[in-house]
C-alpha cells in the first residue's frame, strides 16, 4: 500500500466544510483530486488536506475565495514534496467490487491474496476503502496465468516479493550496499530464467495437444458423417422387422 486518500465526503468531515463550499473549491481550482474511482468519486491524498488547510488559514486571515483564487494562479498552494501545483490528469483507480469482476476473480480470492502477500490495494480511504490502479486487472490475470503454469500461490508471494523489491532498488539504489544489490538482482535472474524454461516446456505441451485436438476433432468430424448413414441404416431394418412380425 502507497499512500492514504480521503474521498470528497471523508475530506469535507475532515475540515467541516459544507458539500457546497466543497464543490465550490473544486470549481474554482483551488484543489484537484488525484484520482477517480470507478464510480467517478472523486478521490484526494494528503496534499489536498495541505491545501484545505492554507486555504482555511488565509479566509481566516479575512481573504475572500476569490482573493484566494488569484493567490493561487499567481504563486500556487503547498504540495507535499515540491512548491509546485498538480496539474496533471487524475489518475483512475478500482473498487474490490470492480476489480473482481474485471479479473474474473472473486472478492474473497482477492482478499485471501491480500492476507498472503501477494496483491497490495495501491491506496485505502480513512474510511476503509481498498484502491487499485488500472494495470491491477492485469496483474491478476499473470497470478492466474503462473497458477496454471503450476505455480502455487506460495511460489507466486516469492515472485511478487522480487517484484516489490525490483521496484524499491530501482526507486532508491542507494539504500542497500552495491554486493547486497547485485545478489538480490542475480536472485531474480534466476528466477527469470526458471519461469522462462517452464514457460518453454509449457508451449511445446500446447503444441502437442494442439496437434492432438486437430487430429481427433477431423476423425471424429469423419466418423460422424459415416454415422447416420448406418443409423439409417439401422432404423430401416428394426422398421421391416416391427411390420414382418
Amino acid at each position: 500500500m502507497k499512500s492514504k486518500v480521503y474521498l470528497r465526503e471523508e475530506l469535507a468531515v475532515k475540515f467541516g466544510i459544507p458539500r457546497a463550499r466543497f464543490s465550490e473549491f473544486e470549481h474554482l481550482k483551488l484543489i484537484r483530486p488525484a484520482g477517480m474511482t470507478d464510480d467517478q468519486s472523486p478521490v484526494y491524498t494528503e496534499e489536498a488536506v495541505q491545501q484545505i488547510a492554507h486555504i482555511q488559514k488565509l479566509q481566516e486571515l479575512g481573504y475572500g475565495l476569490e482573493e484566494i483564487t488569484r493567490i493561487v494562479r499567481k504563486v500556487g498552494l503547498p504540495k507535499a514534496g515540491s512548491g509546485k501545483s498538480a496539474r496533471g490528469k487524475p489518475d483512475h483507480y478500482l473498487t474490490v467490487g470492480t476489480l473482481a469482476e474485471k479479473a474474473g476473480l472473486s472478492p474473497r480470492t482477492l482478499k485471501h491474496w491480500e492476507e498472503i502477500g501477494i496483491l497490495t490495494p495501491e491506496m485505502r480511504s480513512e474510511g476503509g476503502f481498498r484502491l487499485y490502479p488500472d494495470f491491477t486487472v492485469y496483474l491478476c490475470h499473470l497470478i492466474k496465468d503462473l497458477q496454471l503454469f503450476g505455480y502455487s500461490l506460495e511460489d507466486i508471494k516469492g515472485i511478487s516479493d522480487y517484484f516489490r523489491e525490483f521496484l524499491e532498488i530501482s526507486a532508491r539504489p542507494e539504500t542497500a550496499s552495491r554486493r547486497d544489490v547485485q545478489e538480490r538482482l542475480d536472485l531474480m535472474l534466476g528466477e527469470i530464467d526458471n519461469l522462462s524454461e517452464k514457460i518453454g516446456l509449457f508451449k511445446k505441451g500446447i503444441e502437442r495437444w494442439e496437434d492432438l485436438i486437430k487430429k481427433k476433432r477431423k476423425e471424429i468430424l469423419q466418423l460422424k458423417g459415416r454415422n447416420p448413414r448406418s443409423a439409417e441404416t439401422e432404423e430401416r431394418g428394426k422398421h421391416a422387422a416391427h411390420h414382418s412380425d
